[in-house]
């Protein structure tokens, strides 16, 4: 990956609706070299999806909240797959410390909220967890 690349994700980051002739203007290029190194991108290199951010004002009717779980090592694996067919859980990583997961979970009311925190507690190789409801969020990327 060169300049050019890193140029044009930053760019498809920011607006991934963007048409490849405006990409090419702003990176200074023709629309083939743009068409190309997106096409490669997507086939071999970091892009694997676009998608929709929604404004801040849209989600402001709803909650969220950081659930770390600690998981039982050996069944990390299927403890992510059921986590991952929860439509509330929006994104699931691996962190370091005394937590082995954080989740970040997205419902339309504390009532579900709680709910669904209850079921991720419910869930074979759970071990405890801990849940921070988000008050804002400053910006995201």
């Amino acid at each position: 990956m060169d300049d050019l690349d890193r140029r044009l994700l930053e760019l498809l980051t920011e607006d991934a609706r963007a048409s490849v002739t405006s990409l090419a203007k702003q990176l200074g290029v023709v629309r083939a070299t743009v068409q190309e190194r997106m096409q490669r991108l997507e086939r071999d290199g970091p892009v694997c999806g676009y998608t929709v951010r929604l404004l801040p004002d849209f989600e402001q009717g709803r909650i969220s909240a950081q659930v770390m779980i600690a998981a039982d090592p050996k069944k990390q694996a299927a403890l992510t797959r059921a986590l991952q067919k929860m439509p509330a859980v929006r994104t699931l990583q691996t962190i370091s410390g005394q937590y082995d997961l954080l989740a970040l979970v997205r419902e339309d009311s504390t009532g579900a909220l709680d709910d669904c925190i209850d079921a991720i507690g419910a869930l074979d190789g759970v071990e405890r967890t801990l849940s921070s409801i988000v008050l804002s969020t400053k910006f995201e990327r």
